[in-house]
């Protein structure tokens, strides 16, 4: 038996939309991540991007669960002496919570040029309207 590697031009990509409504920011992210890289497909291949666009919505009312939302910090250097920046997911989530989302993704998906070629098909909202209605999206319930 001989084993299936997908090839870059035979993949069919849809567009997928995540409501993270009232739900852990972690398990959208999860879920984001695994469409992103296509391991609900049957056509998975590791070293082949076979993933979905991805869209959420409401990441303004994404929750963290226990204490994270007080004790959680992003942490950002700008590579020179001194330059660590820290802010806690309290203001974060308040002021830009689709960067929480996308960071939490990003941190989920490998750490190289098909990582970075996944990361650009996710788009990341904090309201209910998004600016993809002409690609035709399925929700995705998870």
């Amino acid at each position: 038996m001989r084993t299936f590697m997908a090839k870059a031009q035979e993949i069919e990509r849809k567009w997928f939309v995540l409501d993270a409504a009232n739900k852990p920011l972690g398990r959208v992210a999860t879920e984001a991540a695994r469409l992103l890289r296509g391991k609900h497909k049957p056509i998975f291949t590791p070293n082949v991007d076979t993933g979905d666009f991805v869209i959420i919505i409401n990441a303004g009312q994404a929750v963290l669960t226990g204490n994270k939302l007080n004790q959680k910090v992003m942490y950002k250097h700008s590579g020179y002496p001194g330059g660590l920046k820290e802010t806690p997911y309290r203001r974060l989530m308040a002021e830009k919570p689709e960067r929480a989302l996308e960071a939490a993704v990003r941190g989920m998906l490998p750490k190289n040029r098909l990582g970075r070629k996944m990361i650009k098909k996710l788009k990341v909202f904090a309201g209910a309207e998004h600016i993809h209605q002409a690609q035709k999206p399925e929700v995705w319930n998870f």
